[in-house]
């Protein structure tokens, strides 16, 4: 019986289990992996292993085809030579022989078998192993195929769980009665009537264009993620709150709309969505020491993010009593 070993090498083996292991975890768990990782991240970097293990397979050397020949052995045991001219194979039975045949007549052949037939067996017959059937589709092709059935499975299993539990699970005039809460804190903040989408087609924000929301400055409409969406939902209508998710949902929504009140630079505009994440987070349903801390972890936030686009880094005037502070006779900050 084949392996499974034989089918799957160790390395495939180990990839698939660890991408069902992490998809079932972003899935289930905690809501920090969901933001700190992107989904379509492990399944870009399993498909890349899937084709690159492939191709390994497909250049590998070919093994050599072994000699069907008649073995040492046979040579050994029926008397003739690695150089035999011709090797003769004669069946006696339910025995098979190979006679050396150099151009004899048929009595000397006849001759030959029978001197083999009383010649001692150096070692015991040995049954040949039963022929091994090839598969239709080669074992690269069939490793690949089984690779991207165990990705389509994850992407299908995700995007089923996703449109019932996530934002695409809510109904519309849900949906539709959440954007407008949301707007209105929006434009509370901006000073002015704004509106706020969740851009469920992903052609605005997401894990593409690598932004949880996008507004233009001075403008009046604010596209979220879906993901920043369904937080800001859970807690104004469900009173859910989960820290590192509902923190930065409020900072985002406040971000964004601080730029539509027309503060272009990202530093600044972060530092005054932290101050005012809290009173949103305290109308949404938080008390404000609750708001407080979500909004101070989003601080620390900032320092580790900021490593990667430092545009978004608090500046040294954003703190308490700072040139940046909204309310520098509150002692409190954000």
């Amino acid at each position: 019986m084949q392996r499974v070993a034989d089918w799957f090498p160790r390395p495939l083996v180990t990839l698939r289990i660890g991408l069902i292991v992490f998809v079932i975890a972003w899935i289930f768990g905690p809501s920090e992996l969901r933001s700190a990782v992107p989904i379509w991240l492990p399944f870009l970097i399993a498909l890349g292993l899937e084709v690159h293990f492939f191709v390994d397979a497909v250049r590998a050397t070919p093994s050599e085809r072994p000699d069907r020949g008649p073995l040492t052995v046979d040579r050994e045991r029926y008397g003739y030579e690695e150089d035999a001219d011709e090797l003769l194979l004669v069946r006696e039975g339910d025995e098979e022989l190979w006679i050396p045949y150099s151009g004899e007549t048929p009595d000397d052949v006849q001759a030959r078998i029978a001197e083999a037939n009383t010649r001692p067996l150096y070692e015991a017959d040995v049954a040949p192993a039963p022929a091994r059937e090839r598969p239709r589709i080669p074992a690269a092709a069939r490793r690949l195929l089984v690779g991207f059935a165990v990705i389509g499975g994850l992407v299908l299993i995700f995007w089923i769980v996703e449109s019932r539990t996530g934002w695409d699970g809510l109904d519309a005039d849900t949906r539709a009665e959440a954007t407008a809460r949301f707007s209105r804190e929006a434009s509370i903040v901006a000073g002015k009537p704004v509106t706020i989408e969740c851009d469920e087609s992903g052609r605005y924000v997401g894990a593409v264009q690598d932004a949880d929301g996008i507004a233009e400055v001075g403008g009046d409409l604010a596209f979220l993620t879906p993901e920043r969406c369904l937080a800001l939902y859970r807690l104004a209508f469900e009173n859910q709150v989960s820290s590192n998710q509902t923190g930065l949902a409020i900072a985002v929504l406040a971000h964004e709309a601080w730029h539509l009140r027309g503060v272009a630079d990202e530093g600044t505009t972060e530092c005054y969505a932290l101050q005012s994440g809290v009173q949103i987070g305290v109308r949404l349903g938080l008390s404000e020491s609750t708001a407080r801390r979500l909004m101070r972890g989003q601080m620390v936030e900032n320092a580790l993010r900021g490593r990667a686009n430092p545009a978004y880094l608090l500046p040294a005037e954003c703190r308490d009593g700072g040139r940046l502070d909204l309310e520098p006779g509150v002692s409190s900050f954000p």
